[in-house]
């Protein structure tokens, strides 16, 4: 018995749902659970369907909805199996750690297939987890250099994404164009405020009484692609900078693995610059 999530957008309509259903039925699948939402500002339709039957072409499943389904709809049959990623780090350890200890006991819902670093820093706690390790050194490279050195590594592996776990190095657009839609970042502050470099140090400065983290996708738009998930929490006047970081590491950590849990079980839907999530 095969476990499928459909996944489909397309411009709203009347009957869309009555005709997936009657498609669907007609391959022998039962509906488990079936999430809708229009967006009526942009007359856009989105659904998420969990089902199961015995499925031998999902090319042709596809083809059949797309047949009643308006122009310009897409649809992804999506079988169950883990996602493969890699992580890109730079020195903090916080996020990784929360993914690798995930991963070690099978509770990711994906498997990571390699750390890649452009310190040496985290080299050591990966391996020890079994996880392999490549060192790639940014220090007196051009940017195209050094992602090119990024992409021959990625190469070697089938990955479905890339997470961005305290990577900080700015990625270029050609980059970000080739992996498009499968980067995750976590920035350290509650997005759109405080974007960039520095963001604990410009919400001290500003005296807020509030923090956070935002998990989002990669975009060629510094810190401005479409959110997936947020958290905050509350600070006083008593609260230094360092305070702020401490206190932030345990959001980031939160915010990043509940957005790629979200993602890794095919809940998100990328419409424009915002995301439609189906919990």
């Amino acid at each position: 018995m095969n476990e499928l999530t459909i996944l489909i957008s397309c411009p709203d309509q009347v009957g869309l749902v009555t005709n997936i259903t009657r498609i669907l039925a007609a391959h022998q699948l039962n509906i488990i659970a079936m999430r809708e939402f229009v967006d009526e500002a942009n007359k856009a339709f989105f659904t998420r369907i969990a089902c199961t039957g015995e499925l031998k072409d999902t090319n042709l499943l596809e083809e059949k909805l797309l047949e009643t389904l308006p122009d310009a709809a897409e649809v992804n049959v999506i079988t169950r199996k883990e996602k493969q990623i890699a992580v890109l780090v730079t020195k903090e350890y916080h996020c990784l750690a929360e993914i690798l200890i995930k991963n070690q006991f099978k509770t990711l819902g994906a498997n990571v297939q390699c750390v890649i670093g452009n310190y040496e820093s985290l080299r050591n706690f990966s391996e020890k987890l079994g996880i392999p390790y490549f060192f790639v050194d940014h220090n007196n490279k051009e940017k195209a250099q050094f992602e090119a050195e990024i992409k021959e590594i990625l190469n070697h592996f089938d990955l479905d994404y890339l997470v961005l776990a305290k990577f900080m190095r700015i990625l270029s657009a050609d980059f970000v164009k080739d992996y498009a839609g499968k980067v995750i970042n976590i920035h350290h502050s509650f997005l759109p405020a405080f974007i960039g470099a520095n963001p604990y140090k410009q919400a001290f400065e500003r005296g807020v009484k509030i923090i956070g983290a935002t998990a989002h996708f990669v975009t060629d738009h510094l810190d401005e692609g479409p959110i997936i998930t947020q958290h905050t929490t509350h600070i006083d006047h008593n609260f230094s900078v360092k305070d702020m970081v401490r206190a932030g590491k345990e959001i980031e950590k939160k915010v990043l693995l509940e957005a790629l849990e979200l993602i890794f079980e095919d809940r998100v839907f990328v419409s424009g610059n915002k995301t439609v999530i189906f919990k």
